[in-house]
Parts: C-alpha cells; structure tokens; sequence
C-alpha cells in the first residue's frame, strides 16, 4: 500500500469530466486519511461508488453535497461502523480502517461528532469534560477518581478553546442548542484525536454561534486535522478551507468555494437547488 501511495500524483482540482479518478490525489507522509475507490451499497442503491479522496494532516476540509450524496455513508465507513463494498480506507498511511470495529478506530484517534449534540445534561459543563478525559474511565475511576494537575489544565485549555470558560459550572442542559454544540466538540478534544469528522457544526446555530463556531475549527485545525460536512454556504466561506463537493457517491469537483461556485456541474446538482 505504502507504495501505491507514493506513486499517486499530487492533488490538483478535480473536474466533474474527470471522474472518477484513476487513483486517488497525491498521498504521502503527510496524509491522515486516505479513501481509494470505496463503494457502498444498501439494497441495490449505490450509497458510495468508487469514492476516492485524501486528507493532509493538519487540514481542514469541508465535504458538501445534496441529500444523498454519501456524506453520511462515507463517515460510517471511515469510522467502522459500515463496512465497504470494495475499496481502501487508511489512516496515518498504514492502518487499515476496514479491518478495525468502531471502538478501535476511536481510539486511534478518530472523534466524530454527530449532527445532534449528546452531552450529559445534567452534569455541568467541567463535567461533562472531566467525564471525556481520555484514560481509564471505566466505573471505579469515574465514580472516585479525580483530575490530576495536567488533567485539569487540559479541561481549562479546552474550555478556552470551546468558549465556555465562563459556563464551566453550568448545567449541560441549560445550554443553547450551540454551546451545546461546542461542548460535545470540547468532549471530542478531550480524547485529543488526530483527526475530527465533524457533521453540521453549523445547524440550529445562531448568526453569532455560527462565526465563532468558524473561528473554532479553524483554531482546531492548526493543532489536529478536522473534516466538516455541512450544508451552510456562508458557515462554508467562514471555514476558508478547501472543499469536496459529493454526487451520488463520489466526489463531482474539489477546491475553492469560489471555484466551485462557478462550476456548471456543482450548481446543477447542488447549489442551484
């Protein structure tokens, strides 16, 4: 495999009349999640067909596209919960993520968060972190354990990074619909994943959660690698980040939001709608 990867070339702006790709973007030492022709199918329906893409380490990338056109279908799989098809799903350039159940792959470090927030509603913010903490959390050590000083500088650090300094000693239930957002993102930090599939951060926000929810991946992004899939343009523009369009199970276009925007294909299929 690791060879494969060094014979693919670099990653150029993927055109819909050139899909499906014969191989997959450039992949070398510094990609995180690479995905070579992987298919999907439920009951004859093609959820994902021969998608390929990578992801640098690092990056921040959003995957867009309408219902249907395997967002959804593609995390399960990077996450073990569906198993392809067909096709190659690897992670820190060796590691086989289909040959790994859900809780392996987690705890490789890969978070994801789903579009509905669960935290523990009524444990406090601090709490809820503290309950997050990666380690030994079975039921000893989350009934009679305490943080220790690098613990509790980690729960302040993200608290910082998650805005919610402030509303450490409230009640998760008593959050807005976004604070409620940040603190499961704040949860996912705890674990301190490589890498962060993060589905509609955006959805149910306010205009404001929305601008500091873009200002929080991208701080994210410069110490862990982040993918956003989301349906929010403007939440889009905020991330100013590259961008995978996806049509019924593969990628259509990639690039700028810009770019994509003028591209025939993208608007038929997408943003026309």
């Amino acid at each position: 495999m690791s060879e494969a990867l060094s014979q693919v070339p670099e990653r150029e702006t993927v055109e819909p009349s050139q899909q499906p790709p014969a191989k997959p973007l450039r992949a070398a030492a510094d990609t995180i999640l690479y995905v070579d022709g992987v298919s999907v199918s439920f009951d004859g329906f093609k959820a994902l067909n021969n998608l390929s893409l990578y992801v640098v380490s690092g990056e921040l990338r959003a995957i867009i596209g309408p219902n249907g056109a395997g967002k959804t279908t593609m995390m399960d799989v990077i996450t073990g919960k569906t198993r392809p098809d067909s096709g190659e799903v690897f992670f820190n350039g060796s590691i086989d993520l289909t040959k790994l159940d859900e809780a392996a792959i987690a705890n490789l470090g890969i978070g994801r968060k789903f579009q509905k927030p669960t935290v523990f509603e009524s444990q406090s913010v601090f709490d809820n972190l503290e309950l997050a903490l990666k380690g030994d959390r079975g039921v000893f050590a989350g009934l009679f354990a305490r943080p220790n000083k690098a613990q509790l500088e980690r729960i302040e650090a993200v608290l910082e990074r998650i805005v919610l300094k402030d509303f450490r000693d409230a009640l998760a239930g008593n959050l807005s619909h976004g604070q409620k957002q940040w603190l499961e993102i704040g949860m996912l930090l705890m674990q301190d994943p490589e890498l962060l599939l993060v589905d509609e951060p955006a959805a149910g926000m306010t205009d404001a959660e929305t601008e500091k929810t873009a200002v929080m991946l991208q701080e994210i992004a410069q110490s862990h690698s982040v993918v956003v899939v989301e349906h929010d343009m403007e939440f889009i523009r905020a991330l100013d980040c590259h961008v995978t369009v996806l049509h019924e199970g593969s990628v259509l276009a990639e690039g700028s939001l810009d770019s994509l925007q003028s591209n025939r294909d993208v608007i038929e299929v997408y943003l026309g709608r």
